[in-house]
């Protein structure tokens, strides 16, 4: 499908505002239909949204990305084996491929009640020391629910669903729900009784490489952390030590992963069992000897040329289009949006600087994040800190194509672990910081309420 939106031709409308300085009408702005600037995809739709290259590459980056691609969608397999430079899977692990956890280079589906394996679904585990958080003794950082032939998976985790009732004002119902885990079957002895366990649902993979892009000083610009000018909103940006040098955390639900580098290598090791250039061992701990005496894929097993075509791979993937920009019931959204305060921590849009491509670089982006991490309440709590991130807070993550992955991926679920069944649920679960939006937001009148959601799937 392709898109007939022109930006240069797309209609502008005055802004108006409230008694009370708000805005009640909202624009057109330059640059909006095109959420990744000169990277957007404005060629595909439908299942297809999140397939096609930053429009902008050089034809050598366009050949990387495309055989980044191919590795990204393959299987990996044991090691030994003639496919050498695809060997070395596990010998534990959650996934065989990238695109297990990112069909179609979208978002994961968490799985319904019962047992695992849990799909696109992680685990991290952790408990509490002396010294802060450290990984599960027995178990590692992350649990691994698959094996190689022969080898003893670690667990058998078994997911139940719990529902909650609540009402807007107005007397609408709704309902929410939430997953609680547990882990029978455990192949290397007891776990710690105290162990804390943390969902991860795999996002969408777009627009990585211009969010890498946006300068560090506009983060640190947009951080508050002490909330100095009394909005209610603190955000403070995560620092993650990789390669032996601190940097801002972009990454990962808690910005555990400073740029894509850091973030696929990660999922190499924890998802896969692959060591890669950047980081050269895997999860195998040391109650679980013949994981650490398997037969490896070679060293690194991801070799330092596949793993720079599948980084330029995963950091190009173009975000799409806008759709209805322009549309007077989205622009309605877009002004209630900014009107309940969401935009307080999702902010719109940014410029980017240096980047790992040419392609990336000054260009006007709207992501709709400020990449920084924010108190969300009880409610969503994991209690597992992560770097300098709270047992509370998450890293706000982007807003675009949100509204394309029901036709991606054929679901819609989101947050961090997939337990809102739509985004008007993942509303209704912000808390902390959010609780002033979510509250204004529950006493809109629904058409109000609609208009914000439409705002958000046109993103």
């Amino acid at each position: 499908m392709a898109c007939s939106c022109d930006d240069k031709a797309a209609p502008f409308l005055a802004d108006d505002v409230d008694d009370t300085g708000r805005s009640v009408a909202a624009s057109v702005e330059p640059g909006e239909w095109l959420p990744g600037g000169d990277t957007t995809n404005r060629r595909l739709f439908g299942r297809n949204s999140f397939t096609p290259p930053a429009q902008n590459l050089s034809d050598e980056n366009e050949r990387a990305f495309y055989s980044g691609n191919a590795f990204f969608n393959q299987a990996w397999i044991e090691a030994p084996a003639s496919t050498t430079a695809r060997d070395g899977l596990g010998p534990l692990f959650n996934a065989r491929s990238c695109s297990s956890c990112h069909p179609r280079d979208g978002r994961g589906k968490p799985p319904g009640d019962g047992e695992g394996p849990l799909g696109a679904l992680l685990l991290r585990l952790s408990v509490e020391s002396d010294g802060g958080i450290v990984e599960e003794p027995t178990y590692g950082e992350q649990l691994q629910d698959q094996a190689n032939p022969g080898m003893v998976v670690e667990a058998t985790p078994v997911v139940r669903w719990v529902a909650e009732s609540g009402a807007y004002p107005d007397g609408t119902p709704y309902e929410l729900i939430s997953p609680s885990f547990e882990l029978t079957e455990l192949g290397y002895g007891p776990i710690h009784d105290d162990v804390l366990i943390s969902a991860r649902i795999a996002p969408q993979v777009i627009g990585l490489g211009l969010l890498e892009a946006i300068p560090e000083q506009r983060l640190v610009e947009l951080s508050d952390p002490e909330d100095s000018d009394g909005d209610g909103i603190s955000g403070r940006v995560q620092r993650v030590d990789f390669g032996g040098e601190t940097d801002i955390g972009r990454f990962g639900w808690k910005g555990d992963a400073v740029n894509v580098e850091h973030q696929v290598a990660a999922a190499f090791a924890g998802d896969m069992g692959l060591t890669s250039p950047p980081i050269g061992s895997d999860d195998c701990t040391d109650s679980q000897t013949a994981c650490i005496e398997s037969v490896d894929g070679g060293d690194p097993e991801v070799d330092a040329g596949v793993f720079e075509r599948i980084v330029i791979y995963t950091s190009a993937v173009a975000v799409p289009a806008r759709r209805k920009a322009s549309d007077p019931s989205i622009l309605e959204g877009k002004a209630l949006f900014r009107s309940v305060g969401c935009d307080g921590c999702h902010t719109p849009k940014h410029t980017t600087g240096s980047a790992r491509l040419p392609a990336f670089e000054e260009q006007l982006i709207w992501p709709y994040t400020d990449l920084l991490l924010h108190d969300m309440g009880e409610g969503l709590a994991d209690h597992r800190p992560v770097g300098e991130a709270n047992g509370r807070e998450w890293k706000t993550p982007p807003l675009w194509g949100l509204g394309l992955v029901e036709a991606v991926n054929g679901h819609t679920r989101f947050l961090h672990d997939g337990r809102a069944r739509s985004l008007e649920e993942a509303i209704l679960w912000h808390g902390g910081e959010a609780e002033a939006s979510r509250v204004e937001f529950m006493a809109l009148a629904s058409s109000d309420r609609q208009a914000i959601l439409g705002f958000l799937k046109d993103l």
